[in-house]
């Protein structure tokens, strides 16, 4: 029989989805009020900005961001009306396409990361020290490598949500 999770365990995912949930929605308000669009667009224009010539398929910007498929394929087709990226055919398969970072798409993330570095001080820097913050990243790496996933690097104005 499988082992059950302790008393313990199940605190710390409930406390770990309610913060998660509430930090999110926090920073959004935050960009919100500086007239800035979802924090998904900065975390869509930085994946693409990380790119080494700035575009991604579909496929894999959804794979960088973990959305589902759907809302990627919203999220891109608001980034083009907004002129923040393009699509291109893929010259080697006709039916694929990239996505590619504008230099207005540029713009508007370096713009955001203002708002969103305040928001990330405000909401994780001036609560934690630094010996804190590398201690939690070190507890979070432990979670998310169980799963499989490796923890992305943060740089300044490269921080991603997701």
């Amino acid at each position: 029989m499988k082992r059950k999770p302790s008393t313990e365990a199940t605190a710390a995912w409930i406390r770990l989805m309610r913060v998660q949930s509430r930090v999110l929605d926090a920073v959004e308000q935050d960009l919100k009020k500086a007239g800035f669009p979802p924090l998904a667009w900065y975390d869509a224009l930085l994946e693409l900005s990380r790119a080494p010539s700035g575009e991604l398929r579909p496929v894999e910007l959804e794979r960088q961001m973990l959305i589902p498929q759907y809302s990627t394929s919203r999220l891109i087709d608001r980034l083009v009306d907004e002129g923040l990226a393009a699509r291109r055919e893929c010259k080697v398969d006709k039916r694929g396409q990239f996505v590619e970072i504008t230099e207005a798409g540029r713009e508007l993330q370096k713009r955001m990361w203002s708002a969103y570095s305040a928001a990330i001080e405000k909401y994780v820097g001036s609560k934690l020290s630094d010996a804190d913050a590398i201690k939690l990243c070190g507890l979070l790496d432990r979670l998310g490598c169980s799963c499989g996933e490796m923890a992305p690097a943060a740089t300044a104005e490269g921080a991603s949500a997701r």
